[in-house]
């Protein structure tokens, strides 16, 4: 059984002067409580079982971008109380963090101020839905932040949202007043960032799997006949398997 260390923004850790956190957010992956809009054509529990599988693969690429470049990886979670969830998911030098706030938009804020409180120099906020996204983004992000100038640091999803926020303070504004969940969030973000003068800084276009036809399209990239076979392996096995007991016959 892994023991992480779990970060207190009351009782601040010693971290290193410099740091970037690169946090993903994350719900213990239950059946019934996670993936839910792939239900069908996955059953709960294969759904709960690939949210896993994005999980370690993001976590992985996480932690080849964190190896000798000042960063840390970082799982804000949700609930308290699931901590054990991940000792199968995470790698072991990875902190955890609870999540606070109602909504979304509190989750990330407050994901973002707590990072900053625990003596982190720079914050990523990672989505937990976008396995392919790969270490060579993360490292692009820290190096992005590497300013005295306040900036931020965004990853575009192609439906509309993002899959990365990077900050180097914790701007409450860039958290509010956005319609999640829809199309409107990317362009929103950007909005609020003008208003505020701050740089935006891009990262390369990805996307998220959320629903029959995302989880069609991860299909597709990963199983196709020249793709890297480092790309998201842990997904890869998985849909692989699904495929050949025919669970996933509906998504083609």
């Amino acid at each position: 059984m892994k023991t992480f260390r779990l970060l207190d923004p009351t009782d601040p850790p010693s971290i290193p002067s410099g740091l970037c956190a690169l946090a993903v957010m994350t719900k213990a992956p239950r059946a019934g409580q996670v993936k839910t809009r792939l239900v069908p054509p996955l059953t709960p529990d294969e759904a709960a079982e690939l949210n896993k599988c994005f999980l370690r693969d993001t976590a992985d690429e996480i932690l080849r971008a964190t190896a000798g470049n000042h960063a840390s990886g970082v799982a804000v979670y949700t609930p308290i109380g699931t901590e054990s969830a991940y000792d199968d998911i995470l790698p072991g030098d990875f902190s955890l963090l609870p999540q606070r706030g109602v909504d979304f938009g509190e989750r990330l804020y407050f994901a973002a101020e707590d990072l900053f409180r625990c003596g982190f120099d720079s914050v990523c906020l990672i989505d937990s839905d976008s396995p392919t996204v790969s270490a060579k983004t993360f490292l692009k992000a820290i190096e992005l932040l590497k300013t005295h100038r306040d900036c931020i640091v965004l990853g575009p999803c192609d439906d509309g949202g993002y899959y990365l926020i990077g900050l180097k303070k914790p701007h409450r504004e860039l958290f509010e007043q956005i319609d999640w969940s829809t199309k409107r969030v990317f362009d929103q973000t950007m909005c609020h960032a003008q208003e505020l003068g701050l740089e935006v800084k891009l990262l390369p276009l990805g996307y998220d799997i959320d629903d029959a036809a995302s989880l069609r399209r991860l299909c597709n990239e990963l199983l196709g006949d020249n793709v890297r076979t480092d790309i998201a392996p842990n997904t890869r096995t998985f849909v692989r398997e699904l495929i050949a007991q025919k669970k996933l016959a509906s998504v083609f």
